[in-house]
């Protein structure tokens, strides 16, 4: 892997291979892969890695005969999308179905990896009904029908274990039903090849914050001492978790920007931690995830 630079590219379309912009991202990749699923290639002209890759990436995504569409995009003209998913080397690929990152990988692999990750990407677009099923059961969950949520999540990964979004949502919903221990035992206990899947992740950073929210301290004393003190840093950042331990997420995420404008070293960088865990908490196009990273981004490089 090679450390990032930028990014550009002019869209091609209806191609299943074609570049792609900061500008295009939502039509060519989010929106795209509500139909099919669509593989990101973040590359750079410098890049060696990337050279050899792409084409690789290319060839399979060609042979998957329209199962799978592939944007590439040039880190060094377009810097907003890879700074929001986080990119920080590249070769980087993600995988895009359903409107959200399925999968992904960094760095130069083996190309029998390549073939076995666009086989299974294509596969998602004719999974017998389970993209149906996930996308009942989130809707289920964010309408409160937590235990039935559950009950469909189980269901998906009784058909396929190793169901990323499944188990991520499964988790979720013991989260929102209190069931922390549950929910922790079943990351701990999820298949290594999705282990570190973006919904696996999202689900730990979910958990991380239940765990806060547990002790969380009272907002109005909390609230009293930082307008007392607003260089009280630690009184900043315990309100922050009480705000979002009550369900004012933008709230906690504003007191946390503010804590490292103030001191981005305090606590060893404990404000930009409980940010990315806040943001990773998200989804990925949450317009608080969106603004709070654009905000950390041009503090940090200020």
């Amino acid at each position: 892997m090679i450390e990032l630079g930028q990014s550009n590219p002019q869209p091609a379309a209806g191609d299943l291979v074609k570049d792609g912009t900061d500008q295009t991202f939502m039509a060519d990749v989010v929106e795209a892969s509500k139909e099919v699923p669509v593989i990101v290639d973040f590359w750079a002209p410098w890049c060696g890695p990337c050279k050899t890759l792409g084409p690789q990436l290319e060839a399979a995504v060609q042979a998957a005969g329209g199962k799978v569409r592939m944007v590439k995009v040039n880190v060094d003209e377009n810097q907003a999308v890879a700074g929001q998913l986080r990119v920080q080397s590249i070769p980087t690929v993600y995988a895009f179905w359903q409107g959200q990152p399925v999968d992904g990988f960094q760095g130069a692999v083996p190309q029998s990896q390549i073939t076995e990750f666009v086989t299974k990407l294509a596969a998602m677009a004719g999974d017998g009904g389970l993209s149906e099923a996930l996308e009942a059961a989130e809707e289920m969950l964010g309408q409160g029908a937590v235990a039935d949520a559950a009950q469909t999540f189980a269901a998906i990964l009784g058909e396929d274990p190793a169901n990323a979004a499944a188990m991520g949502g499964l988790a979720r919903a013991h989260i929102a039903m209190g069931q922390l221990d549950q929910a922790e035992a079943l990351l701990n206990n999820a298949p290594a090849e999705i282990a570190k899947a973006p919904e696996i992740e999202a689900a730990r950073a979910q958990l991380d914050l239940a765990h806060q929210a547990e002790n969380a301290g009272p907002l109005t004393e909390l609230a009293a001492a930082v307008e007392a003190n607003p260089d009280d840093h630690q009184a900043r950042f315990d309100y922050a978790k009480a705000l979002h331990a009550a369900g004012e997420v933008e709230q906690a995420v504003e007191q946390l920007l503010e804590l490292f404008r103030r001191d981005r070293e305090w606590n060893d960088g404990a404000a930009k931690t409980q940010l990315f865990t806040i943001f990773d908490a998200l989804k990925p196009q949450d317009p608080i995830a969106l603004h709070g990273r654009r905000k950390l981004s041009s503090m940090i490089f200020a």
